[in-house]
């Protein structure tokens, strides 16, 4: 299996979006309007960067990677990669897609010449954690942040 891991293009924004969706559904993580948010990704595409993995069967994930001035980002500081929003199809699940993602990400932000890269990540999102810790990963446990009241969010960042 051949993944070219590349920023979407219009034809896809709405599998993207659905994609999204499902992925974070697939483990109960939609809560409320956020689905609404996770749908909108022609949205992420105009104010970020949306970047999807995908082979010969289609797309297999997706991130959205978030540059300094995007109203997508949440904690990043001006001198630091954001990403978030990452989701992997059910059926690519454990072939590296998440990692693939991540690491694009990781190169985004060295490309940008930024110092280090965070991100947020619901407490119960354990999978996705041990991703981010494999990959060099800390908890930032000063930057932990609610966006509503009933989500918890931790911060993680890898210095680059």
């Amino acid at each position: 299996m051949t993944v070219e891991i590349r920023q979407a293009v219009p034809a896809e924004y709405d599998a993207v979006g659905e994609l999204t969706v499902e992925a974070y559904s697939h483990d109960g993580f939609v809560k409320g309007e956020y689905a609404m948010t996770l749908r909108a990704a022609a949205d992420r595409a105009a104010k970020a960067e949306l970047w999807v993995a995908a082979d010969s069967s289609g797309l297999l994930g997706t991130v959205t990677y978030c540059p300094v001035g995007s109203v997508y980002r949440e904690i990043g500081r001006d001198d630091e990669g954001e990403f978030r929003m990452l989701g992997v199809a059910g059926r690519a699940r454990g072939l590296g897609i998440g990692t693939a993602l991540t690491e694009r990400c990781i190169s985004r932000t060295r490309e940008l010449g930024q110092r280090r890269i965070v991100m947020s990540s619901a407490v119960y999102m354990t999978t996705a954690h041990r991703i981010y810790e494999r990959l060099g990963f800390v908890r930032l446990p000063e930057r932990d942040w609610s966006p509503i009241p009933g989500v918890d969010l931790y911060a993680f960042a890898l210095d680059l």
